[in-house]
């Protein structure tokens, strides 16, 4: 088998906009006719950009090769232009290209990827979503405590036994910084009053952008840590996993980092230094299934857990999903809401929740079909990127 052809699709997210405001689909084809799927993940350059970059990825690297040699593909593309290092935009590339070429494989093999990786040991996963608003709502739940604490006893009603909340402010350029007093407070009522909320029934996941320096993470921590959060998500930028270490020494609350980092290099340095004892790998940037895989199993000599990131669309879900259903040492999973909206649109079978749970699909793959009628209806014509930084010191 060999794969033959290339497609892009760069596709318009709709209000809300949950997940971001594109996403970068991709579609391999074979000369057996056996179509793959899968999502990039980049926020890096704008989309149309990145669907020039797969396409050329795919044109040197890819075309005429064998999808089911992927140990060999990935050095391949990991090492163009004598590369050969964690590269974010080129590793999200071929993120998405490793994705569909593992649909092909379970495919071909009428088994769902997760078989192919040492077989399901998780039946159902265990999910949270962000507190998102509603329509119509007069108070903003990201930056009202009232608010936020309210639609938390909602999400748990649902079934959630996990919310993430991130009421810290702005990300900037100029970050690293130190938390005013206001953000301290804040923050520190946020948290108690989704505890009274949600009481026992319900984990904190406090979500910050690597926004602080650690000795200032350090001081907000202390602020956090009588309401026993989950987790302290990336409480200092990635680029410096030593400084990770330092809030993780100093808080009893597990630190939880990975959504900017990319292959198992990257996240060797925090395992090594002590910076999280959760990874948070987006499978759309990170390398890839195998690359998780490789990167959970490093983990697990750390007594580490991983909870796969999310914050783009359904495929890369579906691949978290599988990754996690055949992973030993998994704590959790991000979902958008209850993959309803537009998450359930672009697929042709919406991702199964049932009662906070993630149900792993058994279809062949990755077990979800892009609907190419829905992603040609909804074209990204905008130039925003995915995410913007604030330009200014905050």
């Amino acid at each position: 088998m060999k794969i033959t052809d290339i497609e892009t699709f760069v596709v318009a997210n709709p209000p809300p906009h949950f997940g971001g405001r594109y996403f970068i689909f991709l579609k391999l084809t074979t000369d057996s006719g056996i179509e793959g799927i899968g999502e990039v993940y980049t926020a890096t350059f704008g989309p149309h950009t990145v669907a020039v970059m797969i396409k050329d990825v795919v044109e040197r690297h890819v075309i005429g090769r064998d999808p089911f040699k992927i140990e060999d593909l990935w050095r391949q593309v990991y090492s163009r232009g004598f590369t050969q290092r964690p590269d974010v935009s080129l590793v999200s590339v071929l993120s998405g290209i490793e994705m569909a070429c593992w649909d092909i494989v379970g495919k071909a093999l009428d088994k769902p990827v997760y078989e192919l990786l040492g077989g399901r040991v998780h039946e159902r996963l265990r999910s949270y979503t962000y507190l998102y608003p509603k329509e119509g709502d007069s108070a903003d739940v990201y930056s009202d405590p009232d608010a936020a604490a309210e639609r938390a006893a909602e999400t748990v009603k649902q079934g959630f036994t996990a919310v993430k909340f991130d009421p810290v402010g702005p990300y900037s350029a100029y970050d690293p910084r130190q938390p005013s007093m206001v953000t301290l407070e804040l923050s520190q009522t946020f948290v108690k009053k989704i505890r009274e909320a949600v009481g026992t029934s319900a984990d904190l996941l406090f979500g910050t952008h690597g926004q602080f320096t650690a000795a200032g993470a350090i001081r907000l921590a202390k602020r956090l840590e009588p309401y026993e959060p989950l987790w302290f998500e990336e409480p200092t930028p990635p680029e410096m996993p030593e400084e990770m270490a330092k809030v993780a020494r100093q808080t009893s609350i597990p630190i939880a980092t990975g959504e900017r980092l990319t292959t198992k290099y990257e996240f060797a340095r925090v395992l090594q230094t002590g910076a999280a004892s959760i990874l948070q790998m987006a499978l759309g940037r990170v390398g890839g299934l195998l690359e998780a895989k490789k990167i959970a199993g490093m983990a697990e000599t750390h007594y580490a857990q991983i909870a796969p990131h999310l914050y783009c669309g359904p495929i890369e879900g579906a691949a978290n999903a599988q990754i996690s259903a055949c992973t030993p040492n998994f704590l959790i999973l991000e979902s958008i809401q209850t993959w309803g909206g537009f998450h359930a649109e672009i697929l042709k079978t919406p991702m199964q929740w049932e009662d906070g749970y993630v149900i792993p699909s058994s279809a062949p793959g990755l077990g979800v079909e892009l609907n190419e009628d829905v992603a040609a209806r909804h074209p990204y014509d905008d130039d925003r990127l995915h995410l913007e930084t604030y330009e200014r010191p905050v």
